[in-house]
């Protein structure tokens, strides 16, 4: 007698264990898709946000070269010298007389592009700027010039 009430809880604990009815796994994945379509744009967006804040740091450490650069040569670099003139020894007049390697190579901005720089600036002495992640001037978001003149200096 005893083995038919352990077979009845046996089959009993079977039928409890069946698994999710198909309802249940929709009601799931129907969730996940929700919270991912909520999710992923605002994780999308992050790696642009990072590029401009990265941009930022960047052109603030380029001033603070251009600023030796200036010490020594008592000017910054002309805008047909560029920001190379902070990596290499400027060719192109006026020649440097006590330049030193300001930075190990010519810098490109967070979106491979090159620096831009002007000297005189636009909107100050200098302007040194990227032109975000679109490459084209003006923009908006991401794709707005990042530059000194937004820095706090």
């Amino acid at each position: 007698m005893r083995r038919s009430s352990d077979d009845k809880r046996d089959a009993a604990a079977r039928s409890r264990q069946r698994g999710f009815t198909l309802i249940e796994i929709m009601v799931v994945i129907v969730i996940l898709g929700v919270l991912a379509a909520i999710a992923v744009p605002r994780i999308m967006s992050k790696p642009d946000e990072a590029r401009a804040s990265a941009a930022q740091t960047e052109i603030a450490q380029l001033l603070q070269a251009l600023d030796l650069y200036r010490l020594d040569n008592q000017r910054y670099p002309t805008t047909e010298q560029g920001l190379g003139a902070l990596a290499a020894r400027p060719t192109i007049d006026p020649v440097p007389m006590n330049w030193k390697a300001y930075l190990k190579q010519a810098p490109v901005d967070p979106w491979g592009r090159p620096y831009q720089y002007l000297n005189p600036g636009v909107r100050g002495d200098i302007d040194v700027f990227s032109l975000g992640a679109d490459g084209q001037p003006g923009g908006e978001g991401v794709n707005a010039d990042i530059g000194n003149w937004s820095l706090n200096r």
